[in-house]
């Protein structure tokens, strides 16, 4: 229904803004309503950070957008190499048709919403499929989009991972999926029957550097408050800190001293995110079990235990030490409240060390000298960085979101979404008069000079 619909005729100028500004407005009007779905979802989760990690920059991206849409959408004119002119070209910004979005449960209005608003923007129909980790929201979602758009514009799907993976297979003309790079290979490979483009938004292991020169207090302070919003349960969360050798110690100490700043009790806690459910609760408290019987020393960065447990869903923040390589909190993405804590001796061993594993979504480095920075940036490579604190360039609407490598392919946000959910196609308009006509059969003199003269030096 929604290919027949696109058929008929793809959204223009004004339904394209329609649409952009019935979502913004109805987000606002209906904001305390996905505050509440999100904390019955994962039974405890601060308005303040639904509001501020999820509506703000999610309406933020709306009006970027709408700001931008009109340049976005006009023709980008280009000059015709010399040989063709007099001729002209241009980019033409063309809507794919369906586009499908599977989203996902850490961050579910954001993760869902903001693929579905770039795909908009670009004049596309929109399949959405949820994440059946965060029922409440989802529901929501199926709810509130219906309110805003017919079926044949913008739909939402529900169900489990059987759905999703039929999902994931239907014929879409672009598939936008974010979630782990486990199923992401699945995506790819299910989307691959019908050769559909995919997007693949995938996490890993996320690096902050703190370079020995740096005060180490506003490290801990910036690195511990990214690592804990959600409890650790977002993609961008530094994954891991590289320390200098004879710091580590004391940002230990800092890091359990923010952390009961940020978090004074934890049970009880309306700041304190839960753990999404209890697989995941017992997904990382494995990981420590297993880190410690490797020889690692498992540190908690809070001494208020209490209630905190599988069946309340709360964690106490750790801190990991010497955590062989082999260890699942060493290879495997932790998306929880664990922060294994490495050290290094040279700041060329710490890059040595984040190059020697995949190439992750983010990475932090903390240093005041620029020369240093440059150094960094041009040494490493991740799908975005922030420097001098963590996960902040997400925010950015005029920067592109995504990963490299086994984080992910492709991006979106802004202007980069917008073509990411379009064709961009090339158009050359031949004019009366056209050089062309010196090569074409019967060849003579004339001919074999034009092509003497393009093949020159």
């Amino acid at each position: 229904r929604q290919r027949a619909a696109f058929r008929v005729g793809a959204p223009d100028y004004e339904r394209r803004r329609a649409a952009l500004r019935a979502l913004l407005n109805a987000l606002v009007d209906r904001r305390e309503e996905f505050v509440a779905a999100v904390n019955e979802d994962f039974g405890g989760r601060a308005r303040q950070e639904t509001l501020a990690l999820e509506l703000v920059p999610l309406t933020d991206g709306i009006r970027y957008a709408l700001r931008h849409l009109a340049s976005w959408m006009k023709p980008r004119r280009e000059v015709a190499a010399l040989n063709f002119l007099p001729a002209s070209t241009q980019v033409v910004a063309q809507p794919l048709g369906v586009v499908g979005v599977i989203g996902a449960w850490n961050y579910p209005v954001l993760l869902s919403l903001s693929p579905v608003v770039d795909a908009l923007a670009a004049g596309n129909h929109v399949l959405l499929k949820p994440s059946e980790l965060a029922p409440r929201t989802a529901e929501l979602l199926k709810d509130f989009l219906g309110s805003l758009f017919n079926a044949e514009h913008v739909a939402v799907v529900s169900g489990g991972a059987e759905v999703a993976a039929a999902f994931a297979a239907l014929p879409f003309d672009h598939l936008l999926f974010t979630g782990s790079t486990r199923v992401g290979k699945l995506v790819m490979r299910a989307a691959s029957e019908h050769l559909t483009p995919v997007t693949l938004e995938l996490g890993g292991k996320s690096p902050a550097i703190i370079h020995r020169e740096f005060p180490l207090r506003t490290a801990a302070e910036r690195i511990l408050t990214g690592k804990l919003y959600n409890a650790g349960q977002t993609c961008l969360a530094p994954d891991y800190v590289l320390v200098h050798e004879s710091q580590r110690d004391e940002f230990l100490r800092l890091a359990a001293e923010v952390t009961q700043q940020l978090y004074p009790t934890l049970a009880g806690n309306p700041d304190y995110t839960h753990i999404i459910n209890r697989e995941h609760y017992e997904r990382l408290a494995e990981y420590l079990r297993e880190a410690a019987d490797l020889g690692a020393r498992v540190m908690p960065l809070s001494v208020h235990a209490e209630g905190c447990n599988a069946e309340s869903r709360v964690f106490v923040p750790a801190a990991v030490l010497d955590a062989p390589d082999n260890a699942q909190v060493m290879s495997e993405e932790i998306f929880g409240p664990v922060l294994p804590i490495m050290t290094y001796r040279e700041l060329d061993d710490a890059l040595a060390y984040v190059n020697a594993r995949p190439r992750p979504l983010a990475l932090y480095y903390f240093d005041w000298n620029t020369s240093r920075v440059e150094r960094v940036l041009s040494a490493t490579t991740s799908g975005g960085v922030t420097v001098n604190d963590v996960i902040y360039h997400i925010a950015q609407n005029n920067l592109p979101f995504g990963g490299v490598g086994a984080s992910g392919i492709g991006a979106y946000h802004g202007r980069t979404g917008f073509e990411t959910f379009s064709h961009r196609k090339a158009v050359l308009v031949q004019k009366r008069f056209s050089a062309l006509q010196f090569i074409r059969p019967p060849y003579g003199a004339m001919a074999s000079r034009v092509i003497k003269f393009l093949l020159r030096k």
